[in-house]
């Protein structure tokens, strides 16, 4: 098997030797010329049943060239059999609780808190028609009912980087299909799959974009879990644009690179973090020793949690370098404050019952310089001391 940064370079351009081409294309096109209406009736009924493949693209809600390129590099990095791309994160989440849970005539969810703000207001909501029941990752297996449809994890989690066993929550789940959002780790520090998950959903929009210039979710999974998850891509219409899926598939062949730079970064940040007397507690993967780095996890990755002594809205105010705005991943750093943006609309009892303090800060370690991402902390932390 080829090593990860050889895949990350390669992964999804089997056709282009065929094409005659060095660079993959971009295909922009809407609809498709069918000679044959024979035949591209027969390819449209196969898109819509959810196929992999047919014989002529038809229109772009149904396939597309250069997205299906993305999907089969992705694929190929989470060690899964295929991967369906989606407009955003959202819609690939809103899609597996769809294929798991509803289509599946299973309504309930067990969601492990925390978890990203957007997918906790979307289960709470029920919107889906589905019900859900929050638990530690320990109590997963008390929470599984016969109509359990889907068990939601994050690991690392948004945003207080909490660890989570994915095989042992698998084996809580007794056959439930697990879903883990590997958005945060990317498929450079974890494969899921690997530990029994059935869907490893990224925000495609972060690390694996990597440059804040596009918006995009994926599923990696089973052949057979993805036929109903690309036949709501299809219904629904939440289709990953061409160029989209162009920027995604070149931003892997730098995942690698990127993010053993941006780790590098932010474990030297963490420990700098946890020495300095305006920070009350630093939550970053490499400092808490966890027996899951290096078995399930290769590396801490580049996001660091922490909680300020000081107002945290003062904190950022003082910012001059690092970004304030949600999101993460990108090449520039970025800080955000979950109880009043990314998590706002979570209760915030049951954010702090789930680790999530009123004064926490998530920071996305970009590319910079340590010593000016430290300057820039350092002075605004110290100017509210």
């Amino acid at each position: 098997m080829p090593g990860l940064r050889t895949t990350a370079v390669h992964g999804g351009r089997d056709d282009l030797a065929e094409l005659g081409v060095h660079a993959p294309p971009i295909d922009l096109s809407t609809t498709y010329p069918i000679p044959d209406q024979a035949t591209g009736g027969a390819a449209l009924g196969a898109w819509a049943d959810g196929a992999s493949e047919a014989d002529s693209p038809v229109y772009a809600r149904l396939h597309n060239p250069t997205v299906a390129r993305f999907e089969r590099a992705l694929a190929e990095l989470e060690g899964t059999d295929t991967a369906v791309a989606f407009s955003s994160g959202m819609a690939a989440i809103t899609a597996v609780v769809q294929a798991a849970c509803v289509m599946a005539g299973k309504p309930h969810v067990v969601a492990v808190r925390p978890v990203y703000g957007g997918t906790d207001h979307l289960l709470t909501t029920g919107l889906l028609g589905t019900t859900t029941t929050y638990v530690s990752a320990d109590e997963v297996s008390s929470a599984v009912r016969d109509d359990t449809g889907l068990v939601v994890i994050e690991s690392p989690a948004n945003p207080n980087l909490d660890l989570v066993d994915i095989a042992d929550v698998v084996h809580q789940a007794r056959g439930v299909p697990v879903m883990v959002d590997n958005t945060f780790a990317t498929p450079v520090l974890q494969n899921p799959a690997k530990f029994g998950a059935a869907y490893v959903v990224h925000s495609a929009t972060k690390y694996l974009g990597g440059h804040g210039d596009v918006l995009g979710g994926v599923v990696a999974c089973a052949e057979a879990l993805a036929k109903p998850v690309r036949q709501l891509r299809v219904l629904a219409g939440a289709v990953l644009h061409p160029l989209a899926g162009y920027l995604l598939h070149r931003g892997l062949a730098t995942l690698p690179i990127r993010i053993q730079a941006q780790q590098a970064t932010a474990d030297e940040l963490a420990r700098r973090l946890q020495q300095h007397p305006a920070v009350a507690e630093v939550r970053y993967p490499g400092l808490t020793g966890s027996r899951l780095i290096g078995v399930q996890q290769r590396g801490p990755g580049a996001m660091i949690a922490f909680s300020t002594v000081a107002d945290p809205h003062t904190v950022v105010s003082k910012l001059r370098l690092i970004t304030p705005a949600v999101s993460l991943g990108s090449v520039d750093t970025l800080i955000e404050h979950p109880a009043a943006l990314t998590h706002r609309l979570v209760d915030g009892e049951e954010l702090r019952d789930c680790g999530v303090s009123a004064n926490l800060l998530r920071l996305s370690v970009g590319l910079e310089d340590v010593e000016d991402l430290w300057d820039d902390l350092d002075a605004a932390l110290n100017a509210v001391a």
